[in-house]
């Protein structure tokens, strides 16, 4: 088992090195500011993640509205999930050029959009656009900063932040269902959704609390990481040789492109004060040509980062453990959105609806969920635990419960596993401090990005795959069977690229004595 990525025996080089004077930590970093934004967070959670879950009482509103066939309305609301999460690798690319509250605000807006044109829809199909698309996109917009700024701004507790954080998304199931009810039985569907887009608009103030680090204050949290670490010299030498042997572009073309960056805009503030004397036109077409070449060189220096990162010499995809970590992203996550959608009609089939409608089984999920997040972050954050080992046991735990769901014909049965699937599935906190120890903070949010779509495309495809199952079998037991196997074709790859990459670290200085 293996707890940071100098255990696995990669890393993109994106440490300081080391001086030999103490640096002083900034305040805000595990304290201070820092706690704003897991409240931020918090609160997006809550507005994206949960409203999205509580999808399900405007799906019954749609079907009576619009008489669609039920496979037909469900689209709105995956494409509304799963685009939130898909758009991931190219929000990154907002990231790295406007920066995380930026992107957050513009998302904000675009979601508030999305639900108030939706009060709109004259049809299925504008619902597609308006809120599966749009609305979608405005979520994916917020949704990836605030994850990303809580991975910035903890260092120790990263993990006990970011699940409390993401707590919110079973607080705003239970919310959003309320409320969603409570505004479609007073006032109707289509002013329950502009209601709920002006309060959408809350968005932008989480955005707003999203203060950037400086480059200096996140050099000092690499700094003060590596001396936590043990064998810290050796971890950084073997850095060092992983990244040249990899092919991780260096500082030099960087400074060469910032060079060369400063000497256009030097030689337009020249053009500028030579030309004082000249008319005031002249002049105003040149602060205009100043501000038009800033904001390319700033769209430039983003897109090569997102570029590099992507597909460039730093590609994170040379990177095997997070392709294997991607490939488990692909079938995980719908294990958990599966019994969410067909619990419903298994209680059904089994004749449990009264004892359902007293404490409804997928509430049980959401509700333990909560406490997942949050002991899983506390267990993860003690100095002796690693959190891969945490993260690969609550992946078993799950899969298990996913496969033992169909054997369970009781309230009482499918109420305890239902509680292991909510506990168990509380590594979603942990996911981003997993992303972070594999590739870095620097290509956190671009690799995060990445899972995240992973995410999107396995909640896109699979309730429908699961709904055609039980269309050809008349049972929903193979659904299920087939989602646990292929989750645990995930958890495999996950078990055997970082031993492969660890054995091929270990014979290359071999080999290299030997030679």
């Amino acid at each position: 088992m293996y707890a940071s990525r100098e255990d696995i025996g990669y890393d993109f080089g994106d440490d300081s090195k080391v001086g030999s004077k103490p640096i002083k930590p900034n305040p805000n970093i595990d304290g201070g500011w820092a706690w704003m934004i897991v409240l931020s967070s918090f609160f997006v959670h809550i507005l994206i993640m949960g409203s999205q879950m509580a999808l399900g009482v405007l799906n019954m509103e749609w079907l009576e509205e619009f008489n669609q066939s039920r496979g037909l309305t469900a689209w709105v609301s995956s494409l509304s999930m799963g685009i939130t999460l898909i758009v991931g690798p190219f929000i990154g690319l907002f990231i790295s050029m406007c920066g995380c509250r930026t992107t957050a605000i513009i998302g904000g807006i675009l979601n508030a959009l999305g639900w108030i044109l939706s009060a709109y829809a004259s049809n299925v199909h504008y619902l597609f656009l308006t809120f599966g698309v749009t609305a979608g996109i405005g979520s994916g917009m917020v949704y990836l900063p605030a994850v990303v700024m809580v991975g910035q701004y903890f260092q120790k507790r990263r993990a006990l932040a970011q699940g409390l954080s993401t707590t919110g998304t079973g607080f705003g199931a239970f919310l959003m269902t309320a409320l969603l009810k409570y505004l479609c039985t007073e006032f109707g569907w289509r002013n329950a959704m502009f209601i709920q887009g002006a309060i959408s608009l809350n968005l932008c103030v989480c955005g707003a609390l999203m203060r950037p680090l400086s480059p200096k204050d996140l050099r000092e949290k690499h700094v003060v990481r590596n001396d936590s670490e043990e064998n810290r010299s050796k971890a950084l030498s073997h850095s060092t040789e992983t990244v040249k042997s990899n092919g991780v572009l260096g500082e030099e073309p960087e400074k060469k492109e910032e060079a060369a960056n400063e000497e256009v805009l030097g030689s337009v503030q020249h053009i500028e004060i030579g030309g004082k004397s000249g008319s005031g036109r002249s002049m105003y077409g040149l602060r205009l040509f100043k501000t038009v070449s800033q904001l390319t060189l700033t769209v430039r220096k983003g897109f090569g980062l997102w570029y590099s990162s992507y597909f460039g010499a730093a590609s994170l995809f040379t990177n095997r453990v997070f392709v294997a970590f991607i490939i488990w992203a692909l079938f995980a996550y719908s294990s958990f959105v599966i019994p969410f959608i067909h619990l419903p009609e298994i209680v059904k089939q089994y004749n449990l609806s009264r004892q359902d409608n007293v404490f409804p089984l997928t509430s049980i999920i959401a509700i333990v969920h909560i406490f997942g997040k949050v002991i899983l972050g506390i267990i993860s954050d003690l100095p002796c635990i690693s959190t891969w080992n945490v993260f690969l046991m609550a992946n078993f735990t799950l899969v298990t419960c996913i496969l033992t769901l169909p054997l369970m014909q009781t309230y009482i049965g499918l109420a305890v596993v239902c509680a292991l699937i909510g506990f168990s599935s509380g590594y979603f906190s942990l996911m981003p401090v997993v992303t972070e120890d594999l590739v870095g903070t620097k290509h956190l949010a671009n690799a995060y990005g990445i899972i995240i779509c992973a995410n999107g495309i396995s909640a896109l495809f699979g309730p429908p795959f699961a709904g055609w199952i039980y269309d050809i079998t008349q049972k929903y037991d193979f659904s299920f069977y087939i989602a646990g196997l292929l989750y645990m074709v995930g958890i495999i790859f996950l078990l055997i690229q970082p031993c492969i990459q660890k054995k091929q670290s270990r014979e290359k200085p071999t080999e290299e004595a030997q030679v």
